[in-house]
């Protein structure tokens, strides 16, 4: 696994800083929304506008990558995110800020894309998902560190913003200078969601399922631990737990993944995650419990698409990589879309209590298929034994 990740180091320095970043954003324009007066719904727009864009990033910008290269691909697009994070501060409005989460959308679709196959290029089937997994823990660990720059900063005034937009910034400079693993572009850049379907089916349904609650959960629970009363810094330390807990359980749940059928530690995770919501939505309402549940929710959530991917890439060539990781980013999209509507609209009816029934029961619907597809096609695509 070292000679595979050496080279990698660069690229995984500028996902930790562009990821973090873009992962405390979405917390900050929750909060900062509901004190400056916007709607749950209009809150939860932010997310679909977000992922609006993030559709249309999916089909452009693997073109983008086969006619520039991945390296001037990130740097655009890097630079894009920079200047859309301070363009918030020059309206306050939901319309103006969901139009700037439609142009971030589109560019964290390529920058995605392009580290996500950048991965892939340099993996191979029989140690794809902890090659990965390292990524998915890089990326987990940075955003959940990133948080507590809100009770550090504040989220009212403008340096939270600088701050962000700084980090974008300095993303650039490992790619841009150290990193000497480029993989060729893609010889097709024609994104088909029927043929990413018939590549994985599971893969497409799980990506549509973790759209649906990791936004929801990212977006809306800060709303309802701070309608508990919890302060910054708490609902930092709340929504870090979950990525906390991503980190710790990313790497043997892939390890897990690699000697199995992936569709069988597929349904492990999401079983678990779906308890862990039913206990967020009936256990009492106290810190304790509302930290406990979102350890055990993100440690089984959201490493699922982590399993989901490595499905789809075992079964995809290697000329598919970009096309791959455009094509699920598109099916991700998709259950994001609606996931910041649906969730803000559970939670307007039942609280926190119809905010977490509603997650789930999308989890307990993922379980559910990835058991029939198990059944219906069992057998799984033969991987080496690891040699790194």
């Amino acid at each position: 696994m070292l000679k595979v990740m050496t080279p990698l180091v660069p690229l995984l320095l500028a996902a930790g800083m562009l990821l973090g970043g873009n992962g405390l954003q979405a917390t900050v324009l929750s909060l900062r929304g509901a004190s400056e007066g916007f709607s749950t719904a209009a809150i939860g727009l932010l997310g679909t506008g977000y992922f609006a864009g993030y559709i249309i990033g999916c089909f452009v910008n693997p073109w983008l990558v086969r006619e520039v290269g991945h390296i001037r691909v990130f740097a655009a697009l890097a630079a894009m995110v920079a200047a859309g994070t301070l363009s918030y501060l020059l309206w306050i409005n939901p319309w103006f800020w969901t139009t700037i989460r439609f142009v971030c959308g589109f560019c964290f679709a390529g920058l995605f894309a392009v580290m996500e196959s950048w991965l892939n290029a340099a993996s191979g089937n029989e140690n794809r998902v902890r090659v990965f997994s390292i990524y998915r823990v890089v990326d987990l660990t940075c955003v959940a560190s990133g948080q507590y720059l809100m009770p550090l900063i504040g989220v009212e005034g403008f340096l939270i913003f600088i701050a962000m937009s700084v980090l974008t910034c300095f993303s650039v400079i490992p790619v841009a200078l150290f990193d000497r693993s480029n993989p060729a572009p893609p010889e097709t850049f024609h994104v088909n969601p029927r043929t990413i379907w018939n590549i994985s089916p599971i893969a497409c349904i799980g990506c549509v399922s973790i759209g649906l609650t990791n936004t929801g959960f990212r977006l809306i629970s800060p709303l309802h631990v701070q309608a508990m009363g919890l302060n910054l810094a708490q609902i930092a330390t709340f929504l870090s737990l979950a990525i906390f807990g991503a980190a710790l359980l990313q790497f043997p749940l892939g390890h897990l993944s690699d000697r199995l059928d992936r569709r069988l530690a597929l349904m492990i995770a999401s079983t678990g995650s779906g308890l862990a919501a039913l206990f967020l939505a009936f256990a009492p309402e106290s810190v304790f419990y509302a930290y406990i549940g979102s350890f055990f929710y993100g440690a089984l959530s959201l490493p699922l698409y982590s399993l989901v991917a490595a499905h789809a890439y075992d079964r995809a060539s290697s000329g598919q990589y970009v096309i791959v990781a455009a094509g699920l980013s598109f099916f991700f999209s998709l259950g994001a879309m609606i996931g910041p509507i649906a969730a803000s609209l559970s939670f307007q009816v039942g609280g926190g209590m119809g905010l977490f029934c509603f997650l789930g029961a999308v989890q307990a619907s993922l379980t559910l298929i990835a058991g029939y597809r198990l059944m219906v096609r069992p057998q799984q695509v033969t991987r080496a034994p690891s040699k790194v």
